[in-house]
């Protein structure tokens, strides 16, 4: 529905992204995912016609769309696009605004908005003005009034930002159910890995206006091709080492070399917090670490503990499920799930 081939665009000179190419099937939700300034509102603002690309074509339902030469106008596009800020008009009702985006005002379109409203589960808001409306409640207007026109394709940016860490997990699952069920090719954008592995059928991970990897949030997360999408797929804990005999040999142990690096290179391990496997020790015998901190973090404990090293000490976390018993200075003994500790050169 949606197909972006090698664009690339610039403000005032800068490179804000470089040789783009993706595709957004229909169907299917895809999300850009980066840090502040990586290009993701870019390319969103290059899809929904707001700016013309430099380089490159962007392809709307088979159909030329943008070029460097020519830009198709948003509101011929058929493109939905639902603002950061929503962007809802104060003095209009709920069905109202929902309406505002259809052409004809006739009984029909009456019918659609009422119906885009009970898919979204606020048809009882109908007549009620944003004012009287909390965060989430207007979120699931503005996506109602996105997807009233029946678009081919709907552009999300950043939908989830102004909402509470609770009610976020809770809207976001009512949001996936309204896109699956309308069927409509979806690009979001976010910076918080979480939001985009639920949202997701494919991940784009974005650096610097390039394309790090791109894949389903299964294949990112376990799969990552450098320690920067590691890294953006949770919190993690880094050794380093040089490469000796096709390993890494550490205070944690032995870590198999990538097949890319050779005899005496720099590398670094990186081990996600849930890769540090801790055993309690009572006698401190098999012990190698120490807990320094345990705190409880609701659905999680996070571990602080300290490695001694002969001369010095290194620091790491943990992060186990739920309640534990780990005492303040308590001797453990802490191994490393490999499926969670990845190999790079170092000072990637």
């Amino acid at each position: 529905m949606l197909e972006f081939r090698h664009v690339g665009h610039a403000y005032n000179g800068a490179p804000s992204v470089e040789d783009i190419s993706f595709t957004v099937n229909q169907g299917e939700v895809v999300t850009l995912l980066g840090p502040s300034g990586c290009g993701k509102t870019t390319l969103l603002r290059l899809a929904a016609g707001l700016e013309r690309p430099m380089g490159g074509e962007i392809w709307l339902d088979d159909r030329l769309v943008s070029d460097a030469t020519q830009v198709v106008a948003p509101e011929t596009r058929g493109v939905g696009f639902m603002f950061q800020d929503y962007a809802l008009f104060p003095h209009l009702s709920v069905l109202e605004n929902v309406l505002f985006g259809l052409r004809d005002k006739g009984s029909a379109a009456m019918r659609r908005g009422l119906d885009v409203l009970a898919e979204a589960n606020i048809e009882s808001l109908a007549d009620s003005y944003p004012h009287e409306l909390s965060g989430g409640q207007q979120q699931r207007v503005a996506l109602a009034r996105a997807l009233a026109p029946r678009p081919s394709v709907i552009l999300l940016d950043e939908p989830y930002a102004g909402l509470d860490s609770r009610l976020r997990e809770r809207i976001r699952d009512q949001m996936l159910h309204v896109l699956k069920a309308a069927g409509t090719a979806a690009l979001m954008v976010t910076h918080d890995a979480e939001e985009a592995m639920f949202m997701s059928d494919n991940i784009i991970v974005m650096r610097h206006g390039q394309v790090q990897q791109t894949g389903r949030p299964v294949n990112l997360y376990c799969q990552p091709n450098t320690a920067f999408v590691a890294e953006f797929f949770g919190e993690v804990n880094r050794l380093e080492g040089h490469v000796s005999n096709g390993c890494i040999e550490t205070i944690l142990g032995s870590f198999d070399a990538p097949p890319t690096m050779s005899e005496g290179d720099a590398a670094s391990i990186v081990i996600r917090h849930e890769g540090l496997i801790i055993e309690p020790d009572g006698t401190g015998e098999n012990a190698n670490a120490f807990v320094m901190e345990a705190r409880l973090l609701g659905r999680a404990s996070l571990i602080h503990l300290s490695v001694p090293t002969g001369t010095d000490e290194l620091h790491f976390h943990a992060r186990v499920p739920g309640l534990n018993s780990l005492q303040t200075g308590s001797p453990v003994r802490i191994t490393v799930d490999a499926t969670q500790a990845f190999v790079f050169p170092a000072g990637e």
